[in-house]
């Protein structure tokens, strides 16, 4: 899923055919929110962010990960290849659920907490 989003990221687009193949539901819904907005605001993603997630529980039909994203190498950039602002990037507490549907496993809750929340 974060590859799918880092991939649309670089140019905004949250109608990427990417986005689903990973994400679905409120997930899904998050990541093309969030692209819009970038595209509202003439910004870009680059480079990508760094994950670990960690199961909190799993059954044969979910898996509750928690993680803390490291977007310090993540950055918004306009689309003069300026930086955004001078905001370096943090670190989000992240919480998603991950359920089997159809023989796919898809990240179906996304939770992003405020920069510095881990």
């Amino acid at each position: 899923m974060w590859r799918d989003l880092v991939a649309a990221s670089e140019t905004s687009d949250a109608a990427s055919p990417l986005l689903d193949d990973h994400a679905t539901s409120g997930a899904l819904e998050l990541m093309k929110y969030g692209l819009r907005k970038a595209k509202a605001d003439n910004v870009v993603s680059k480079g990508s962010p760094r994950v670990d997630p960690q199961v909190v529980s799993a059954t044969n039909q979910e898996v509750v990960l928690r993680d803390c994203v490291d977007s310090t190498r993540w950055l918004e950039y306009k689309l003069n290849g300026e930086l955004k602002n001078d905001v370096p990037g943090g670190h989000e507490k992240a919480e998603a659920t991950v359920r089997l549907s159809d023989g796919m496993w898809k990240v179906s809750k996304l939770y992003l907490h405020a920069a510095g929340s881990c």
